[in-house]
This record gives C-alpha cells, structure tokens and sequence, in this order.
C-alpha cells in the first residue's frame, strides 16, 4: 500500500510509519499522485499545550497533551507519544482494526510495563495504565506482569560481570523467512580463517575484561547454525571457549538445525548443564520443506534423543506460528509434538518477513491476524500445560498479526542470557561477524553499542578494527579515518 503522509514534523515520519504498519504491514511512503491513501498531519503548539491532528477516511482526530519540559529531550519524547497516539487513533477508527498491542511499536514491551510501574506503584496499577494510555490488551498486559513476576526472582546482573554473544554466521541452508547475518557453510572453506579471527577477537576481548574487571555471566553461541560446523570446526570452537572463558556461569549452544547433531558434536560441549537449543520451528515436513530446512520431524525427535543420551538436561525448542499455509490445526500438531519431546524451554515464534529475508511481503502476505492470534494462545495454553512460564518477551516490526515473540520455560531453567539481552541489563561482549556489544552504564541509564559488521569476509580481514571498536566503549578511542571499515563489496 501506498500512502501519502502530508506533515509540518517530517523528521517524525519514521515513527508515524511504524504506526501505520502496525495496520498496513506493507505501507509504504510515497509523492506519487497514485497513492492508495492521503493523510492530513498538523501539529501546533497552542499556549502549554501541543495539539495534534489527523485527517483521513473521511474523518479527523484531535488530540493535545500538556507541552510539560522545555527539556529539549523530554520535549520531542512528549510531541512524538503525542503524534503516535493521534495517528494510532485515526487508524483504529478508520480501519476498525486493534492491534493486540495497541500504539505500542516498540520492541519490548516489558520496559514499558517496568517504567509504569515505578511510575503507578504496583503491577495492577500499571496493568491500568497500559490499557488506558497505549490501548493494549488486557490479555497482553496481563502477560507483562507475568513475566515480571517471574524476572523479579532473579539474580540481576552486577556492575563486574558481562554476558558473551559469540556468532557462528555459517547454515547449511538458508530458511527462506530469515534475516540473520548468515553465509552458507558449502564447502566449509572459510571456516578456518574465521575461526582464526574469532579466536584474535576472543583472546583480546578477554583481555578487556580482564583489564576492566569483568567476569562472564551468561555465554551464548549463537548464529547461524554453530553445530553446522564440521566436527574439527566445532570442536576447537568449543575449545576456544572453555579456554577463554572458563569461568562463565551459564552456557547456551544454538543447534538449531536437528540434522547437524551428532554424538561427536554433544561430546565436544563438555558441560552438560549447557541448554541446548534444538529447533524445529515447526513439526510439520510439509511445512520444513516450504520454508528452506533441510531435516525433517523425524530428525528434530532423534536429536532430542540423541541429547538426553550424551546427558543433556536443558534443551529448548523455538517454533514459529503463521508460516506459509499453515493452519491452526497445523500449528497445534507442532505443539503437540514439541509437548511430547518435554522440552525444558520453549521459544514462541511470530512469523516476522524483514526486508532482508528471501520471503517478501509482496509475495507472501503474511497470514491472517485473527488465525495467527489464535496460534498464539494456543502456544500459551500449551506452554502453561506443560509446566512452563513465560520469562522474556520482544516484538519484531513486521511480524504477523503485530504480535510478539515469548520465551518460557521450567523452573530452574531460564536463560539468563535471553532475559539481560532483552531487558537491556546486562552489559554484553560481541565476538563474531554480526556481533553487537552493549555496555550498560547503570548509573546513568544509557547504553552504548559497537556493532561488529555482518559480511564474513570483511570480519575476517578487519577484525583488529572491530576489537578496537569494542574497546573503544570504555576506553574513549575514536576510530579515524584509516581504520574505517570497508563494505563488503570494496
């Protein structure tokens, strides 16, 4: 869709764009007199009040808030909410249509629910407010005390520890829905100058540690598909790791293809206690087939087997609801079959097509609202049945249904990596090509990033440049002009 979007605060529009997708998943903006829909912005200050106003479909929406700070920052936070609200309103009335989620678009709602409540006081007061202010759900809201429920029991991350991301971008295909910075492994020949490069940024990374007086927390290996590494590949990996980081405290392996396990890979991660995510997406071959993955349920329960054999007592699963042609039916058949694998965690999936996945939106139109709604509730009920509860959550701009993404799991067995990731607690060391690092500044409440770049080659050949751009966070180091990065076509 089209749309035409007249306005006085164009540096506004990214914003008032997230709003319309969260009706028109495919909206996009344009000048051209052939838009499918005009809509009308004003906005104006009026004595201590910012007044907004929306025209389309034949009707218009007026709203003001109290203008509150002439903090420039607390400022454009008051007008955006306040633009955001008016669009949201015009489209809910316009279209008919409520978005589970109300004007929120934001990817974690939890941080939200955690500032109403320190501003309300208890959770039910921020419950209220959610609904209220942002139009979310009362089922949606629910679920954010729930998880904060759970999080509050906890050990938060302290001022000396940092959790480890390490990304392995190499799969043995490629999901057609995926957006991941990942190659395909074929013939396997850049895995050993990668590994070389990761054991560089390892090394030094540790060494920054070690210099700032950090401990790992929570380690995670992610990707990618790390276990598509050949047995010599994922074994030094593993080596690499336990020689560096010997001292973590929790340990995550993402072997999400089922058909890259084998006895010799589960050998070579010699804590058991590691959670071992095993992902089917769905249970269904039909379905495998149509989305890229080349391994069938078949495979998914023997490697569950295969697992609890080596002595594994912590295996996720990660589905997804609203894949191409799927049916609730469908859909509750992976359920049921997940349910039967009895896994410690499980990861609950909303079909999200980014820009960057081969699946696009033009086409493959995402599914129905109304079914993957119920795919999702049902994945609750599921969850709830088999002893889990939900313990993090985020959402993902062009997901199905405007839905969001839930992580739940057995007592004992929550990943402390997944929940300061998300919340944003946690400080986080990135090693590997797509690898982001987060350094959390608690007492001034801002965070700071140094990304690592995506393509495997330009990673391999400037990995000095990305540890020094890590370090930089804390050590004030201004990369100059000669140690820029490339792209990877240069």
């Amino acid at each position: 869709m089209k749309i035409t979007l007249s306005t006085p605060t164009a540096h506004f529009t990214a914003d008032m764009m997230d709003v319309i997708r969260l009706f028109f998943p495919d909206a996009e903006p344009t000048s051209e007199a052939d838009a499918d829909t005009w809509l009308s912005h004003r906005f104006d200050t009026e004595n201590e009040y910012y007044v907004c106003e929306f025209s389309g479909w034949g009707r218009t929406v007026h709203l003001s808030a109290p203008r509150g700070t002439d903090d420039p920052v607390g400022s454009k936070r008051v007008q955006k909410r306040l633009i955001k609200q008016s669009l949201y309103t015009l489209l809910k009335e316009g279209t008919g249509i409520h978005p589970p989620w109300g004007s929120l678009t934001g990817i974690r709602p939890t941080r939200l629910f955690y500032e109403q409540l320190r501003e309300a006081g208890t959770p039910e007061a921020a419950c209220e407010r959610l609904i209220s202010l942002f139009d979310v759900a009362p089922e949606k809201a629910a679920l954010l005390k729930r998880i904060a429920d759970t999080q509050k029991e906890l050990p938060a991350p302290g001022k000396q520890h940092a959790d480890i991301y390490i990304g392995i971008p190499f799969c043995p295909s490629l999901c057609s829905y995926c957006s991941f910075s990942s190659g395909l492994l074929g013939d396997g020949r850049r895995v050993t100058p990668y590994l070389d490069a990761l054991e560089k940024d390892m090394c030094q990374t540790r060494a920054l540690m070690n210099t700032l007086l950090l401990t790992p927390r929570a380690l995670y290996i992610g990707g990618g598909t790390p276990t598509s590494l050949d047995i010599s590949g994922f074994e030094r990996l593993m080596r690499m790791i336990d020689r560096f980081f010997p001292d973590r405290q929790e340990t995550s392996v993402e072997a999400g293809r089922p058909d890259t396990l084998t006895h010799a890979k589960l050998d070579a991660i010699r804590d058991r206690k590691t959670r071992l995510s095993i992902n089917p997406q769905s249970m269904n071959d039909r379905t495998l087939r149509a989305i890229g993955r080349n391994h069938t349920a078949r495979e998914t329960e023997m490697a569950f087997v295969l697992a609890r054999s080596a002595g594994f007592g912590h295996i996720n699963a990660d589905i997804i609801a609203g894949l191409p042609s799927e049916t609730p039916d469908d859909f509750n058949q992976t359920l049921e079959a997940v349910a039967a694998l009895g896994p410690e965690s499980l990861t609950v999936h909303t079909l999200c097509l980014k820009r960057a996945s081969r699946m696009r939106l033009d086409a493959y139109p995402l599914p129905d609202a109304l079914i993957v709604s119920r795919m999702i509730r049902d994945a609750e009920a599921a969850a709830e049945a088999m002893g889990l509860q939900p313990y993090y959550l985020y959402r993902q701009k062009y997901a199905a249904g405007n839905l969001e993404n839930v992580g739940y799991a057995a007592r004992g067995h929550i990943c402390l990596y997944n929940v300061g990731m998300m919340e944003e607690t946690a400080t986080v060391l990135g090693i590997g090509a797509g690898a982001m690092t987060k350094r959390v500044i608690q007492e001034e409440n801002r965070i700071e990033r140094a990304p690592s770049v995506s393509d495997i080659d330009t990673y391999i050949s400037h990995v000095d440049q990305m540890i020094a751009r890590k370090a930089a966070l804390w050590e004030g180091v201004r990369l100059g002009a000669s140690t820029a990065v490339p792209s990877a076509s240069t």
